[in-house]
């Protein structure tokens, strides 16, 4: 498992610092006015759709009734499921891809209900409308990343995302090589969307094609029972996304606040991609032939999931929160970008990382219920807690601005963590093993003294900072990630944590 969770972070973190290059040169391009807000309002529909089509999403419901069909009927017979899903799902996602364009003033406007009567709706709707060729193409490039993994051909599906970043940020280049009009400018970068959706689907083509076939459009009684536990898997999957959805509806009501937020769950994004869409999407298959095999390999994979999930996402939670500000200016403070811009980012990306954990933890938690053929308890985790960050935004947002924002979205996150625990033991006895119980408060100890570490170093930063270029604080912000990478290293190893062995990839 450890050799496929590297494969798909590498890729995942490729992904993910070609993402930071293209929205650093989207903040310069853009800034976080009216037109940023209303790019990146509907740059959210594309990321929703992402997110509840792909890492590890829809991979949740196809791996376990793909080889459900195989072990049943042979490998024509799943070959042939294969293609009845990626036919019907082609189908139905370009008809979304089809009304949602007519619908598109509706749409936006609930979830951007601030930007009712200003012009910052019309550029949403116009920016969304020419995103949305992506959607179409992101349904037949959804089923073959599933079928890839399902075989363990985790490479292609690692690196196939990053073509849609490459081709933003080639657009994004020379957009600024030769400005124009900002409204112009979004408009370029939004049709962009759909020729990366292309790239995507080209590639994985190559490698996935012959792994479903003949293609068919059909609702036979096997593929609504797939649909059935699809659908709720995919919300469940797009849970981290769908919060800050929420937060973005309540957001729109504030100028630049949406950008604010955006800029800043990106930098969350980076773990949470690292780690937890990673174990998400190698974790289904390995939990998926542990519940098939009827011996303790379950429950031992689920607990390994968890100690791995909590041990890298809490000190990257102490480690953003802490470092929040020179983290954005050297990421984002250029161009259209300002100095206040980069200090409300850094209050919103401070409360945000307080909630990863929990986001990385639901992402190792889920698999165990989907490998159960049990999406529901996910499900229901992903609806309480977007009511928690609805109302919890709505009562911080008018005191608190932003950082109130973020604080909700982070305490959401933590109930739908409480749900999945509690539902996972009532229903499936879900409980880590011994190894787990007596490794998790150590971790937590190595992180809250690397936190402590990293606190006093930071202390003495404000007054080094000033002025400072941004290569100084890059220097700075690199040296106290090592030293924090060092000290929580070290700390592992003196409690037991881990031992030199363990790292080696089978």
């Amino acid at each position: 498992m450890i050799r496929h969770v590297f494969t798909v972070s590498t890729g995942t973190l490729a992904s993910r610092l070609l993402g930071f290059a293209r929205d650093a040169m989207v903040a310069a391009l853009l800034g976080a006015g009216p037109v940023a807000d209303a790019f990146l309002a509907a740059f959210q529909i594309v990321n929703v759709a992402r997110r509840l089509l792909s890492e590890g999403s829809l991979n949740a419901a196809l791996v376990p009734a793909y080889w459900r069909v195989h072990d049943r009927d042979g490998m024509a017979a799943a070959t042939a499921f294969a293609g009845r899903v990626l036919g019907t799902f082609s189908l139905a996602l370009f008809a979304a891809a089809a009304v949602l364009g007519i619908v598109m003033p509706v749409a936006l406007g609930l979830l951007a209900p601030g930007f009712a009567g200003t012009p910052a709706l019309q550029m949403a709707v116009d920016d969304a409308r020419l995103m949305l060729p992506y959607l179409a193409f992101a349904g037949p490039v959804t089923v073959m990343m599933g079928l890839l993994n399902a075989h363990h051909r985790f490479a292609l599906t690692a690196f196939a995302p990053i073509l849609f970043n490459v081709a933003m940020i080639a657009a994004i280049i020379a957009l600024l090589v030769r400005p124009g009009s900002a409204a112009d400018a979004a408009r370029i970068v939004a049709a962009t969307v759909g020729i990366a959706g292309l790239l995507q689907l080209v590639m994985l083509a190559t490698g996935g094609g012959r792994l479903a076939g003949p293609l068919r459009i059909g609702l036979d009684r096997e593929l609504r029972g797939f649909l059935g536990k699809a659908l709720p898997a995919m919300v469940a999957g797009a849970s981290p996304q769908l919060l800050i959805v929420a937060g973005a509806i309540v957001a729109s009501a504030s100028p630049a606040a949406v950008s604010w937020l955006y800029f800043a769950n990106r930098l969350i994004e980076l773990p949470l991609g690292i780690v937890g869409v990673a174990m998400g999407t190698v974790l289904v298959p390995e939990l998926t032939r542990a519940a098939r095999s009827g011996d303790g390999a379950f429950a031992q994979t689920a607990s390994r999931a968890v100690e791995l999930a909590i041990g890298l996402a809490l000190p990257a939670a102490l480690g953003l929160a802490l470092l929040s500000e020179p983290i954005v200016r050297v990421l984002f403070e250029h161009g259209a970008f300002t100095a206040a811009d980069s200090r409300a980012t850094a209050y919103a990306l401070a409360w945000l990382a307080l909630g990863l954990p929990a986001q990385v933890a639901t992402k190792a938690l889920a698999p165990a219920f989907f490998a159960r053929h049990d999406t529901s308890g996910p499900l229901a985790a992903t609806v309480i807690a977007l009511a928690v960050a609805l109302l919890a935004a709505t009562w911080l947002a008018a005191p608190f601005g932003v950082a109130g924002i973020a604080g909700a979205i982070a305490a959401a996150a933590w109930a739908g963590v409480i749900v999945l625990l509690w539902r996972g033991r009532a229903r499936h006895g879900f409980a880590i093993d011994s190894d787990a119980r007596r490794r998790l408060p150590r971790i937590a100890l190595a992180a809250l003294a690397m936190g402590a570490a990293l606190w006093l170093g930071v202390r003495t930063l404000p007054t080094q900072l000033g002025d400072a270029s941004h290569p100084a604080i890059a220097a700075m912000l690199a040296l106290a990630i090592v030293a924090g990478i060092v000290v929580y290293g070290a700390l592992l190893a003196l409690l037991g944590v881990v031992r030199p062995r363990d790292l080696r990839l089978p």
